[in-house]
């Protein structure tokens, strides 16, 4: 996709399209620590990203789609694994060792790769103070709402494993975002596609990759709780086919950083899952942590809001006669 391209979409289908990203990826930090608590995390993944990947491309031939050529595949692919190998995988390993809503804090650190590594939009970007001051706010706002799990998780006993799974998140979260302006600025052709082959390349290298660590000889699929496939087909369908697909298809109509905005609102949804279903109980310190991410979204929606009015207003050019 060409960047300077400005797609039009409906006004109500990017509100959805929103609201889906924020409230169903959110959840996923739960249903993904269910999951992983009977099957392994990279035939977890592979699971859920392949057969999420074969389902999409069944109704890509249903609608007579174009399948894409090999730049098309292979751009999807690349991107595919940089989202979904490396960035959601290190979401997935993490939750071995490390409480959901921790997860979900450090994840909330890509809409600052976002704005670092969006070389196109630097000017745009790094010269606003609303979208800076938002960015700031919102990450101390996430840091303010899980202050405590933080310390307790760094002070306990076997801590190693914790911390190098802090370093992952760090590292996929980069992937994350690298992996997300990667797909908007190369991707062609139909979006439906593109996530199509994004789920597939992700799906076979996370099955390859259990085959190299031997997850399947430990496995036992027998042993596997109801709860926890309930949990993988929440994350194919919700997580994957509703979730990802919103996420990709904002990615094509709306400015980056402002996607990227999503990753402080999940952790909200973690917290308050994690209140209704697993008795955790929030501090006056967390509830003002939320009302500070809250106000980090609102300040760079409005701050994109307001770039955008001042360019529809923008009187067009007058020729000035000889």
């Amino acid at each position: 996709m060409n960047a300077t391209v400005k797609k039009e979409a409906s006004t109500l289908m990017v509100i959805i399209a929103f609201a889906t990203v924020y409230l169903v990826w959110g959840s996923t930090y739960f249903f993904i620590q269910k999951a992983v608590h009977d099957i392994p995390p990279f035939i977890m993944g592979g699971m859920r990203f392949l057969i999420a990947g074969l389902l999409m491309m069944a109704w890509c031939i249903y609608k007579k789609e174009n399948l894409g050529n090999f730049h098309q595949i292979k751009i999807a692919a690349i991107s595919g694994l940089l989202l979904l190998f490396i960035g959601n995988g290190a979401v997935i390993w993490a939750e071995q060792n490390l409480a959901s809503s921790l997860v979900a804090v450090l994840v909330s650190a890509a809409p600052i790769w976002f704005v670092l590594l969006d070389k196109p939009k630097w000017h745009e970007n790094l010269r606003s103070k609303e979208i800076i001051i938002g960015l700031v706010v919102g990450f101390a706002g996430v840091i303010l709402l899980f202050s405590e799990r933080v310390s307790a998780a760094l002070s306990t006993p076997g801590s190693l494993i914790q911390v190098a799974g802090l370093a992952v998140l760090i590292i996929g979260s980069m992937c994350w975002a690298g992996g997300s302006l990667y797909a908007k600025y190369k991707s062609s052709g139909a979006v439906t596609v593109n996530t199509m082959w994004q789920l597939i390349a992700a799906g076979i290298a996370f099955f390859i990759f259990s085959i190299t660590t031997n997850e399947w000889k430990a496995f036992e699929w027998q042993e596997v709780s109801t709860g926890a496939w309930l949990s993988v087909l929440y994350l194919i369908t919700m997580g994957s086919l509703a979730g990802y697909s919103a996420y990709v298809w904002l990615l094509d109509v709306r400015p980056a950083t402002q996607v990227s905005t999503y990753a402080y609102v999940n952790p909200v949804v973690a917290v308050l899952l994690g209140v209704l279903f697993a008795g955790e109980h929030v501090s006056l310190l967390q509830l003002a942590g939320l009302a500070i991410i809250l106000t980090s979204v609102l300040l760079i929606n409005l701050a994109k809001q307001k770039k955008e009015k001042k360019k529809l207003m923008q009187p067009p050019l007058e020729v000035k006669a000889a």
